[in-house]
């Protein structure tokens, strides 16, 4: 079974964990402004669709991503109408919007292409980009030559999104929000326009990570293609206390998990379901031993302005 830890096991982990990433740090984004984003797999799922849907009638893949962002910006506005402005509670609001992508997924593949299908026709993927020097290096250049555009955005990204939070003044005034919003708001902050844009961020990032899956992994979509990766982006994103790079390495532990589970499948007469857990297995034991992780001090309190 040692066979399977070796650099083609780093590169498909790392591939895994890709998508995890994106979502885990939108919800970040979000709730550390204060409203609690569990809507991360039904997030996942519009974007997954809305790119296979837009490239399949345009051809474009581009186009098939601009329109993911979009369709995740979208629904996070109506999540942030709901949370913010309607004020209704925002864990059911959340599980609401993933029921919805859920059965609205599911109920436009045999709408839009005919037969009664559970996926839809395969799509132009984004090729793989390979740098030349990386590359070549020995061990690990096997690593560098298995990764793409998006999965060098997705390990930067963890740094930038600290960098906003922390060292800049649109990072400040989201913080702020969700620790003290009254307190935010006595100083001049818009809470309400700062939490919409939150949240709103969060769909674009949690859409490029549904977009991963179906226009980078898959070049198609299929019902339910997050699999649970929306949770897993939200274990990974308490795992790692609300902070960009603690929850980076979280989603890169899990997708090692789910690399593993993926190779020791055929090397073992287990049954594959047991290995098929194992992602998920190893985000409740994290959070099970991780200590307190102290969230947020007003995540899920609603804002009143005066």
């Amino acid at each position: 079974m040692l066979e399977i830890f070796d650099m083609n096991w780093v590169a498909q982990g790392i591939r895994l964990s890709v998508p995890l990433v994106f979502a885990a740090l939108g919800g970040l984004l979000s709730e550390r402004a204060g409203v609690i984003n569990i809507a991360l797999e039904g997030k996942m799922l519009f974007g997954a669709f809305a790119g296979v849907a837009v490239t399949w009638w345009t051809g474009a893949n581009v186009l098939g991503l601009v329109a993911a962002l979009a369709a995740g910006a979208g629904i996070g506005w109506v999540h942030a109408w709901f949370s913010i402005t309607v004020r209704a509670d925002q864990i059911v609001s959340a599980t609401a919007i993933n029921l919805f992508a859920l059965g609205v997924t599911a109920a436009l593949i045999p709408a839009i292409w005919e037969g009664g299908r559970a996926n839809t026709p395969g799509v132009e993927r984004f090729r793989r980009f390979e740098v030349p020097v990386l590359a070549d290096l020995p061990e690990v250049g096997t690593v560098f030559s298995r990764l793409g555009w998006f999965d060098y955005g997705a390990l930067v990204l963890a740094p930038v999104v600290w960098v906003v939070l922390w060292r800049s003044p649109f990072g400040l005034r989201l913080r702020a929000c969700g620790e003290s919003p009254e307190a935010a708001a006595s100083v001049g902050v818009n809470v309400i326009r700062t939490r919409y844009t939150a949240v709103m961020l969060a769909g674009v990032f949690a859409a490029l990570g549904g977009v991963y899956l179906s226009l980078v992994q898959n070049g198609l979509f299929q019902r339910g293609i997050t699999n649970g990766r929306g949770f897993l982006a939200l274990a990974a994103m308490i795992f790692g206390k609300w902070r960009p790079i603690p929850v980076l390495g979280a989603c890169l532990l899990f997708g090692m998990a789910d690399a593993y589970q993926l190779r020791a499948q055929s090397k073992s007469d287990l049954p594959v379901e047991l290995f098929q857990a194992l992602p998920y297995v190893v985000g409740l034991i994290t959070l099970v031993f991780v200590g307190r992780a102290v969230a947020p001090a007003a995540i899920g309190r609603a804002y009143v302005k005066d």
